[in-house]
């Protein structure tokens, strides 16, 4: 949606959905990213469909910001649609003085720097001469000092500087997306603004020019505060994405590894994947093996495209060495927009668009071996090897099953994860009794056949491709005493009847995901459902299931 000008995505809240719906695929190729922007709103999640929209809201291009260059690329390398949260590091916004008698109404913007132009004008219409305290305010967000392009614009009539009413400008600004009250109010009700310059019938006055647009970013603000909803944390409120990419922190600075810690938790409770650039000492391939053998980081929700790119630089003009997850991340998307989630584009080839380029060249050879340690490689042409090495997430030893060592597989997980996590929303308003297990098992049953019938499991049959469990199994008298509903459901990827399967747990409008371990050797529905009973009575109110053991 749009809000003064800002195109804003809406909270995740659960939609109005019930079991005799089918549950919704969730969309694919939508990547959120997180930095420095020029301008706009800060720790909100806006919906970003092309460039030129990040231009209106964010400012576009700004050499300090690592994050514009990276949505540029993003875009032109494929990207459809992305969340962008803007973080700073004590920038301030600018004030505004509105005359009243021997003081002043001040305001202050709501969003913070030096471009974050605005203006404000009172009036009295309508306003009786016995309603001595009340005035009309119009404040505009403008493109430039002096223009009449209005990019904002609201309107707030009758209020009034009387702490006591309902209408105290001081609350009703509250709402406001531009200004707030700064200070005390004063005495007295701001002056009518005079007119405009030419006998326009309305001026303005502007802003001061003391916005100030902060010093560069440290991992503490990428990072951000998860009780304030600051950083990282805003897209917790944000409406479902598949991807995430953070930018540098500024051209000369990597991520520090607490940023990627934080973020990667984050994906894993998304169901997202990051995105994650190579620390810029990697210039080689043999530096990037021997890097990587000690860098700290693991993760089966990241994964790393090598090496940087080189892309024009249009503030600079001249060619700059970029960070390459964005790029990564638009070309991810646009595969989505030609192939099924779980049918990867053909050989999954990370083939650069015109205008980037690989910082440097890596042979075959060097391909398959940093392929072999889990780094991917972006090439400018398309390889002339038949022996093409599938894409890999940052797996390594932290990999619960084999299968997550390998990009598509783990993306669709994620895929169908998310989509029964938000397609049964439902059950938090609904009665925990067994009619509601049965209702919501045959819904995400559905699900899954329909994706089933589309080939994406293993296995000729739907017993051997996936199951659904949600009874008096997975919902024992003490499990509904506690408030839980439990539903545990799994999947052939690569194998018939081989499983990975998840406990989807519901508690007071809250929502706890994990991977369950099932045996692999198991190779019928029968089989498996029996396994998991042996399993719940051997810990699952625990919070544990041990595999069984093979026979």
């Amino acid at each position: 949606m749009i809000e003064g000008g800002a195109f804003v995505l809406p909270p995740a809240a659960a939609p109005e959905q019930s079991a005799s719906q089918a549950i919704k695929r969730c969309p694919t190729g939508v990547t959120a990213f997180v930095g420095r922007t020029l301008k706009g709103p800060i720790n909100t999640p806006v919906q970003i469909s092309a460039f030129a929209e990040f231009q209106q809201c964010f400012g576009g291009l700004w050499q300090p910001s690592t994050l514009s260059y990276a949505l540029e690329q993003y875009f032109e390398s494929g990207g459809r649609r992305a969340l962008v949260v803007r973080v700073a590091n004590g920038a301030r916004p600018p004030t505004l003085a509105l005359p009243a008698g021997a003081a002043a109404l001040v305001l202050s913007g709501v969003n913070p720097g030096s471009r974050e132009y605005l203006r404000a004008s009172v009036d009295y219409d309508g306003i009786e001469d016995a309603e001595a305290d009340r005035f009309n305010l119009v404040v505009q967000r403008v493109r430039m000092p002096g223009s009449e392009l209005i990019e904002d614009q609201e309107i707030f009539r009758r209020v009034c500087i009387d702490e006591g009413s309902a209408r105290c400008v001081s609350d009703v600004l509250l709402q406001s997306r531009l200004v707030r009250v700064l200070g005390r109010l004063p005495a007295a009700r701001p002056e009518r603004t005079a007119s405009g310059p030419g006998g326009a019938a309305v001026g303005y006055v502007s802003s001061n020019h003391d916005g100030d647009d902060g010093a560069p970013l440290s991992d503490y603000d990428v990072i951000g505060s998860s009780a304030e909803g600051t950083g990282l944390n805003a897209l917790r409120s944000a409406a479902a994405f598949d991807l995430m990419c953070i930018p540098p922190l500024t051209r000369e600075s990597d991520l520090g590894l607490s940023t990627l810690l934080v973020a990667a938790r984050l994906c894993r409770e998304r169901q997202a994947l990051l995105i994650v650039d190579p620390p810029g000492e990697w210039t080689t391939p043999e530096s990037a093996l021997a890097g990587l053998r000690s860098w700290p980081f693991r993760s089966e929700n990241a994964a790393m495209f090598f090496p940087r790119v080189i892309g024009f630089d249009r503030l600079r003009s001249r060619p700059e060495t970029f960070g390459s997850n964005a790029a990564a991340a638009g070309m991810i998307a646009r595969g989505d927009e030609s192939c099924p989630v779980w049918a990867p584009a053909e050989a999954e080839e990370t083939i650069l668009r015109p205008g980037l380029r690989p910082a440097i060249a890596v042979s075959e050879a060097e391909r398959s071996r940093l392929a072999h340690a889990g780094i991917n490689t972006l090439q400018a042409v398309r390889s002339s090897s038949r022996l093409r090495p599938p894409a890999c997430t940052l797996a390594g030893g932290a990999a619960g099953s084999p299968d997550w060592k390998y990009l598509a597989a783990r993306r669709f997980a994620l895929f169908v994860l998310a989509s029964i996590e938000r397609g049964t929303r439902w059950l938090e308003s609904v009665p925990n009794v067994p009619d509601t297990w049965a209702r919501a098992q045959s819904q995400i049953e559905r699900f899954l056949d329909e994706l089933d019938r589309e080939g994406a499991f293993a296995g000729g049959r739907p017993q051997d491709s996936y199951f659904v469990i949600c009874d008096e199994r997975v919902n024992r008298r003490e499990t509904v005493a506690e408030g839980k509903l439990n539903l545990l459901f799994g999947f052939a990827l690569t194998r018939a009847a081989d499983f990975h399967a998840w406990l989807i747990t519901r508690q007071q409008g809250r929502a706890s995901t994990r991977s369950i371990a099932v045996n692999r050797l198991a190779t019928s529905q029968d089989l498996v459902e029996g396994e998991i009973e042996a399993s719940i009575a051997r810990g699952f109110e625990a919070g544990t299931i041990q595999p069984p053991r093979a026979p």
